[in-house]
């Protein structure tokens, strides 16, 4: 009887192989196939949509979780977008960054190529099937996707559409590939399976992601939760600050990219405040705020300190009123989780002293920190957005999922 290690093994076995013939395909033929991927989406959308019907009856699926999980026309456009903007941009593979002969007379070049198989474990977020399959199609790695429960039939049928393109070019299907079994038991083993995955990246909540760091024996990138701030700095312009904080809380409040914590310089605080919290609350956000903002205006809801450290991925805001710039830097590096952090101001020393010390992989002047996209960024996709400071930080395209190795040429040379 074929258990779950069985059946990992042999998805593990099928996308290794697939991935040796990956590697040496060339970029007209992904591009080709990319192509004909995003036409297969559009022309086959009526099933997908079907089968996200049939995830989004599930009773139990969070409230907040409903927009990320929820597939559209308009959504399903923009997937097919993406696919062929991923094969207009350049590929990475076979790049050499650095050649150069060394005193022996060897040639040796630095030359880019794929990982391998990618193994993908995400929540509630059908577009990651797709956008994962992309980028790690053009870069030549497998991918080995694991979805959660809520969105288990979205992902069936946009992977068998997706498996569908590449057989009908010939394609080793198996470069693609679900794991139908979204227990956590198998979840776990998924993460162990060194033999086969190259490496493996967690997108979703922080509980996902800091469980994949302590169970996982494959190497992980580590992508994050979004704890994003926005600064209002003394020398803002504040209907800018407005529409700044507004849309990066409103727009889409479940992503990782929305903005959940608001600091606001005490010098214009009293003025500031009350118009920021009713712009907020007309647009149905319940505002928390600290000891200082509940003097200026009353009837907010008083913060917790657990508050400053929570992504709400919903209508939630907090705001806290701060003395300095220093004030505000030392708040958002004590309690941010690195992904995008902003400024808003027309000081251009406090914007840069602002963007040197603030640890995060994206940092703002007078912008929103829902700009911190992969699409947004010219990558036609993204697989995650990265935290950490090792290989990857970010939005993560096309070169973030390759390595490299040292190809030498020589003419007889041995080592005196």
């Amino acid at each position: 009887m074929e258990t779950a290690a069985t059946t990992l093994a042999t998805l593990g076995q099928q996308a290794q192989q697939a991935s040796y013939a990956l590697g040496l395909l060339a970029t007209k033929q992904k591009n080709t196939i990319l192509l004909a991927m995003a036409d297969a989406l559009v022309a086959q959308q009526a099933t997908i949509l079907a089968a996200n019907a049939r995830d989004l009856e599930n009773p139990k699926i969070p409230a907040k979780f409903v927009d990320r999980l929820t597939l559209t026309a308009d959504r399903i456009q923009a997937m097919a977008t993406g696919l062929r903007q991923v094969a207009a941009l350049p590929d990475p593979i076979g790049n050499v960054d650095r050649a150069w002969r060394n005193e022996a007379g060897l040639m040796i070049a630095k030359e880019r190529v794929p990982l391998g198989v990618i193994g993908m474990i995400f929540e509630a977020r059908p577009n990651v099937t797709v956008d994962a399959s992309a980028l790690c199609f053009k870069t030549g790695n497998a991918v080995i996707l694991r979805g959660g429960k809520e969105a288990l039939y979205s992902n069936q049928a946009l992977v068998q559409v997706l498996q569908g393109t590449l057989s009908a070019a010939g394609i080793d299907q198996y470069a693609i590939q679900l794991i139908q079994d979204t227990s956590h038991a198998t979840a776990e083993k998924f993460m162990q399976l060194t033999d086969y995955v190259d490496v493996l990246i967690p997108r979703g909540s922080a509980r996902l992601i800091q469980t994949v760091l302590a169970k996982a024996t494959v190497p992980v990138i580590e992508t994050g939760a979004g704890n994003c701030h926005v600064y209002v700095d003394q020398a803002a312009q504040l209907p800018m600050a407005t529409a700044i904080i507004v849309n990066g809380k409103v727009q889409r409040p479940s992503v990782c990219n929305a903005t959940e914590k608001v600091l606001i310089h005490r010098a214009v605080a009293a003025d500031y405040l009350p118009t920021i919290i009713t712009a907020l609350r007309d647009q149905g956000v319940e505002v928390r705020g600290d000891a200082a903002t509940q003097a200026i205006v009353p009837d907010v809801i008083l913060a917790t300190a657990t508050d400053w450290r929570t992504e709400y991925n919903d209508l939630i805001i907090a705001i806290k009123v701060v003395d300095s710039e220093a004030e505000a830097i030392t708040h958002i590096n004590r309690y941010n989780t690195q992904h995008s952090e902003a400024i808003v101001t027309d000081n251009y020393q406090a914007g840069k002293l602002f963007q040197q010390r603030v640890n995060a992989a994206c940092v703002y002047i007078n912008a929103s920190t829902r700009f911190t996209d992969g699409f947004e960024f010219g990558f036609g996709a993204e697989i995650g957005i990265s935290t950490q400071k090792l290989h990857a930080r970010g939005p993560m395209g096309l070169n973030e999922l390759t390595s490299y190795k040292y190809i030498i040429d020589g003419n007889g040379q041995v080592r005196p």
